[in-house]
């Protein structure tokens, strides 16, 4: 019973205790425990969406009873906002990575769509939480960083095809706002692309660049509008 209340001989010469000791040994484990909890309520928020999945349902899918869940999240909303701001974060920061660094606006925009491709693909939940329950989140004030992050995004994109077309790299003739629309519409649906088959997500990428900035038709052809 002496030596169990001993300190222990930290690696730096300091000491701790071994309560501390076999603390400082739980938090690993509870912190991988609270990782998984967050991909499993993911999993379940994909399938049957945010607001139709219970706190019940992510501990049995957890094997963990319901009180136990919040000996690490204080509610649903929270593991939410996990998923969710994580998400956001790494597209924010792709987008203002890709502003700072990039030459020209059509760098600036190859360099998104490569980089958000890579995001996307690796936060299909995220993805999934925000295309079943947006009307839902939109109001919500603890996600109301969402909508402003969208913003954010929608502006980056109208700006650099503006710069574009003051610099006559893009058409003159182009809806900045229209352009960004349809073009938002397709890149937030990478699970379309991964369904591409014989092909992989970077020559996905690469025919899709080539499509936004090279068109279909062959140059000089006269439209039907001629």
């Amino acid at each position: 019973m002496a030596a169990a209340r001993k300190s222990q001989t930290g690696k730096a010469g300091g000491t701790v205790s071994a309560a501390a000791a076999r603390g400082g040994q739980g938090r690993p484990l509870r912190s991988q425990r609270r990782a998984h909890m967050v991909v499993l309520a993911g999993e379940l928020f994909a399938q049957k969406g945010y607001r139709a999945t219970t706190v019940r349902e992510i501990a049995d899918a957890a094997g963990i009873l319901s009180g136990s869940l919040y000996h690490h999240f204080d509610s649903k909303e929270s593991i939410g906002h996990e998923i969710l701001s994580s998400f956001v974060n790494e597209v924010l920061g792709n987008y203002r990575a890709a502003v700072a660094s990039a030459q020209n606006p059509r760098a600036v925009l190859e360099q998104i769509v490569r980089s958000t491709s890579r995001t996307l693909s690796q936060h299909r939940a995220a993805l999934a939480m925000l295309q079943h329950d947006w009307s839902y989140f939109a109001t919500q004030p603890r996600f109301a960083y969402l909508p402003k992050a969208l913003r954010e995004i929608e502006r980056i994109w109208v700006t650099q095809l503006e710069a574009g077309q003051q610099e006559g790299v893009f058409r003159p003739d182009l809806d900045a706002k229209l352009t960004y629309g349809l073009l938002r519409d397709i890149l937030w649906i990478p699970e379309q692309w991964r369904r591409t088959r014989g092909y992989s997500t970077d020559q996905v990428v690469d025919g899709f660049l080539r499509i936004l900035f090279d068109g279909i038709a062959v140059a000089g052809q006269p439209s039907p509008q001629d």
